[in-house]
């Protein structure tokens, strides 16, 4: 309904997909809805974006991811 943001591919084939941003003036189709994070596995035979649980005690009434980036140590 909010469309995907940004997407991040690690090596492994995991791909991690932000969603929901909202830019002020600009017509959102769920207002009132907070952004999201998916995990979608691409080594799969048909992929499909699994939403992620955030923790407790993180924000999600204003959650507006814009982007999305990985480190891997």
């Amino acid at each position: 309904e909010t469309g995907s943001e940004d997407i991040d591919i690690l090596p492994n084939g995991l791909a991690f997909i932000s969603s929901g941003l909202k830019y002020p003036g600009v017509k959102s189709l769920a207002p009132d809805k907070p952004g999201e994070i998916f995990l979608m596995d691409l080594n799969e035979d048909n992929p499909r974006a699994v939403e992620l649980r955030i923790s407790r005690g993180f924000d999600l009434v204003s959650f507006n991811p814009h982007g999305i980036s990985t480190y891997i140590d």
